[in-house]
């Protein structure tokens, strides 16, 4: 995929970024083009207020990964793994709808960002993986953007125990098997630390995704 030089907004240099803050712009629109200038200089939108008025772009100071070397997997994760199914791409819609809708407060997944990611899923870009019960049952999920070597988790849920942790073991075998390189989580929480993701200076993960993404 080739990189986009220049964008509508004037998104600041990095030279320009508050070192102690995660948030380095504000405003901006969710076009496909701006979301796939923002996310391959390391930023990525998210709003500012629960009223989903002011969107803010982030590029935390310390970054969330998961090494694809550094997955860490339970016993119950590989009984649960034999138990699903995965898909990639077969249900994308079904999961931007399922993670818009996993937290009652602070979710950012509005129908603007449905409309905006789902038209990236169109493109080609963004791409969703899906764990299935039996033929029908969607048990859990994740979805993210692909730029090359990177890949964006954005959201992932689950409705059965270890789906959303399938899904990710599956991203990652994904992944790997193509020779990428940065799986990129946003932040380390208790859920991905679990699992092996790590935090990283914002400094250290800007370099690997500019390799991620030339690659």
């Amino acid at each position: 995929m080739k990189l986009p030089e220049d964008c509508r907004w004037s998104f600041p240099p990095v030279s320009d970024w508050d070192a102690r803050e995660d948030v380095v712009a504000v405003g901006a629109d969710l076009e496909p083009d701006t979301l796939v200038y923002a996310y391959s200089r390391g930023i990525f939108p998210m709003y500012l207020d629960e009223e989903n008025k002011a969107l803010g772009w982030w590029s935390p100071t310390r970054r969330g990964i998961v090494p694809l070397d550094g997955l860490r997997i339970t016993k119950s994760m590989r009984q649960s793994a034999r138990k699903y199914k995965c898909t990639v791409n077969h249900a994308f819609d079904q999961v931007i709808a399922a993670c818009s809708s996993t937290h009652e407060t602070g979710n950012w997944i509005n129908q603007q960002f449905i409309d905006s990611y789902t038209e990236l899923h169109e493109q080609g870009i963004a791409h969703s993986v899906e764990v299935w019960d039996g033929p029908y049952k969607l048990v859990g999920g994740l979805y993210g953007v692909r730029i090359n070597g990177f890949f964006a988790g954005e959201s992932m849920f689950h409705k059965e125990r270890d789906a959303s942790k399938v899904a990710l073991m599956y991203l990652v075998d994904i992944m790997n098997a193509a020779s990428m390189t940065l799986l990129d989580t946003q932040w380390k929480t208790e859920h991905l630390a679990s699992m092996g993701g790590i935090e990283i200076p914002r400094a250290e993960y800007l370099a690997l995704l500019e390799q991620a993404v030339a690659e």
